[in-house]
């Protein structure tokens, strides 16, 4: 999710066959109008996808040393790993490198999810959810700093928990920039209420304590959004045309995992929820034509061009589930561009189709 620091700015594998010419020449002599109407190759998807298989919750960030960064949830929620590449498809096959792994007892010791890669201050921050190795299921946000310019290199000191308003299930921490002013976005249980999470913001006093109040922008209230479990997670944030758009994961982890969006004025003071609208309709959903199945936990990144706009995301490959879904390790790495419509609005169309050779 490059942003302001670290929102996406506007200004932006494979090779297509190379024998078409050379059995040409082997070919008759063409005709006039055949020779007129030289043969067009099809047009490929820019992209392959899945770009990085078993990696869920996928951040992009692309930073000003020409650099895409990668983060992801591992299947194992044992460890944060990063890559790096001057493209995208080259992600598909860059070195992966552990830069932290959990805690064999105590905080930090499992259930390590949805990493998220930032530079603010000239600093790099990593955000990620994890619980204690005893109590796996009490996962609360906590950050990572890093003070070399290299974040494959130096140290990652643990800067330690995020603490919001209460000590309550919470993850799927998100940063940005509007106006000079960093913000925090991320999913919390709010006690006494009966959802599993809400989307909540709040303004940073730095990388790792919240400022003044928080708010709470949108919670379960659509039937999409309550499938398994009543849930709004995984926000990112885009600024474009005047506005800006925070997209959100909603319902189980399975099929039923999808995407819907919130939307602000850019001079609206974003710490009033009521000036949020919020689609009645997800925006981002399962699609049996394409198969691909759960689609969601995005952030946004840049196209290499500079200019276009590129939705990062994870899904499955089929439906059915064995088990719980969070146990299920094939929730894959995919982009794609990210569309505008006429009103200004992002058009996030259909998970793409594989492009890639499936794996056996």
């Amino acid at each position: 999710m490059s942003r302001a620091d670290d929102l996406p700015h506007v200004p932006g594998r494979r090779l297509l066959l190379k024998g078409a010419l050379a059995a040409g020449a082997l070919a008759a002599t063409p005709t006039v109008a055949e020779a007129a109407t030289p043969a067009v190759p099809p047009k490929r998807a820019p992209y392959v996808n899945p770009l990085v298989r078993n990696r869920a919750d996928p951040h992009i960030h692309r930073h000003t040393d020409g650099f895409y960064y990668f983060t992801a949830t591992a299947p194992e929620y044992d460890r944060i790993i990063l890559r790096r590449s001057r493209t995208l498809n080259g992600l598909a096959t860059a070195a992966e490198s552990v830069i932290w792994r959990k805690h064999a007892t105590g905080v930090m010791g499992a259930h390590i999810w949805a990493p998220e890669i930032h530079r603010i201050g000239g600093k790099w921050y990593i955000y990620f959810a994890s619980a204690p190795a005893e109590s796996v299921w009490d996962i609360r946000i906590w950050v990572l700093e890093n003070s070399h310019p290299n974040p494959f290199q130096g140290t990652w000191v643990e800067k330690g928990q995020l603490k919001t308003a209460w000590e309550t299930f919470s993850l799927d921490a998100t940063t940005f920039t509007h106006r000079g002013t960093r913000y925090l976005a991320w999913a919390q249980h709010e006690p006494n209420v009966g959802n599993n999470t809400a989307i909540w913001l709040s303004e940073m006093e730095n990388p790792w304590t919240l400022r003044g109040p928080q708010v709470r922008l949108s919670t379960p209230e659509y039937d999409w959004e309550c499938i398994g479990f009543k849930v709004n997670e995984g926000p990112s944030v885009i600024a474009r045309n005047g506005r800006l758009f925070m997209s959100y994961s909603a319902s189980a982890t399975d099929a039923n995992y999808c995407m819907g969006l919130l939307t602000v004025d850019a001079d609206a003071d974003l710490m009033d929820p009521a000036n949020w609208s919020k689609s009645p309709v997800p925006v981002f959903t399962s699609n049996d034509t394409t198969r691909q199945y759960g689609p969601g936990h995005n952030s946004f990144t840049v196209a290499e061009d500079g200019r276009t706009d590129v939705l990062v995301y994870h899904a499955r490959q089929y439906k059915e589930i064995d088990g719980d879904p969070l146990n299920d390790p094939n929730r894959h790495t995919r982009v794609q561009k990210l569309g505008w419509k006429p009103d200004g609005t992002p058009d996030f169309g259909v998970p793409v189709a594989d492009t890639a050779p499936q794996e056996a």
